[in-house]
């Protein structure tokens, strides 16, 4: 996880620096082809297929449209506000997670944890500044961008023990070069030697980030790694400074860590009481080993 934090948040930096020139749709098109291409030159000669093999073709394009979604809006916003908003803002997921994770899982969350998410999302305002001097439509492009994340991870959630990581990396890049290619008709950019170098790196960067990730909430518990994903604040707040000379105010920092404290609550509740029911497939069953003690909840 560390390092998938670290990779992606690099992948962030191109993406910024690329959205001042080229179209969203061109950006996500691109990028993703370089995902595609680099997945086909890795698996070609080892003849490795079988990992792509897909169980649930219609969840697949859920998560994908999801995943569109998410990627339009986020590299719509990030080229207007600074990077360490960005990511302060994308830290609302693992909230998003938790209150989606009831209508879309089954999962029964208690107070203590709604008060989290509540606390969360007061940080997530604080960052965002409604009605403030600073506040920019970017910022809450950025936020309906998290909400789409969301729902994207909420579908691997519920489909990752039978689809592979190899085969949700490349059905989801393979949607997203389709998304982007709609884009074409509204002009795109011919980009530069440099700039073309830079979309290649920016799209080996997010393909090898995604993987990890995937990867990391596969072999441990999402208690156990989510809390490193909080390493990409200190990561953009360098990265946005050294490249951008953006210096994140203490509304930014304030927010974010509301937002991060709310966050590993929330991870701390479910590693101690857990999640009560959870849908797999169609069928709605219990955790084994849960106790039917709800006082321990409240």
């Amino acid at each position: 996880m560390l390092c998938s934090v670290f990779i992606l948040t690099l992948s962030d930096v191109l993406t910024k620096w690329l959205a001042a020139g080229y179209p969203p749709g061109q950006l996500i098109c691109l990028r993703s082809l370089a995902v595609l291409l680099l997945i086909l030159i890795l698996s070609t000669p080892r003849r490795r297929w079988t990992g792509f093999r897909i169980h649930n073709p219609g969840a697949h394009v859920v998560r994908g449209v999801f995943a569109c979604a998410g990627s339009f809006l986020f590299v719509l916003g990030i080229g207007h506000v600074p990077l360490a908003n960005a990511m302060s803002i994308g830290f609302a997921g693992p909230l998003l997670i938790t209150a989606l994770a009831v209508p879309m899982l089954g999962e029964q969350v208690g107070w203590r944890r709604w008060s989290a998410v509540l606390v969360g999302f007061a940080g997530v305002l604080v960052i965002l500044r409604p009605g403030a001097e600073g506040f920019h439509w970017a910022a809450l492009a950025l936020l309906c961008g998290t909400v789409f994340g969301s729902l994207r991870d909420i579908v691997t959630r519920r489909i990752s023990a039978t689809e592979s990581s190899s085969s949700l990396l490349i059905t989801t890049n393979a949607c997203m070069v389709a998304f982007g290619l709609l884009s074409i008709m509204q002009g795109w950019n011919l980009p530069t030697l440099r700039d073309g170098a830079l979309l290649a790196a920016s799209g080996l960067l997010i393909g090898s980030g995604h993987y990890l990730q995937i990867e990391a909430f596969r072999q441990a518990e999402a208690g156990t790694v989510v809390p490193f994903r909080y390493t990409a604040l200190l990561w953009a707040t360098l990265f946005g400074w050294l490249v951008f000379g953006d210096i994140p105010g203490p509304a930014t920092f304030a927010g974010a860590a509301l937002v991060i404290a709310s966050g590993l609550f929330i991870l701390y509740r479910e590693r101690r009481v857990g999640p009560r029911t959870r849908i797999m497939g169609r069928a709605l069953v219990r955790i084994p080993g849960y106790k039917e003690d709800r006082a321990t909840e409240r």
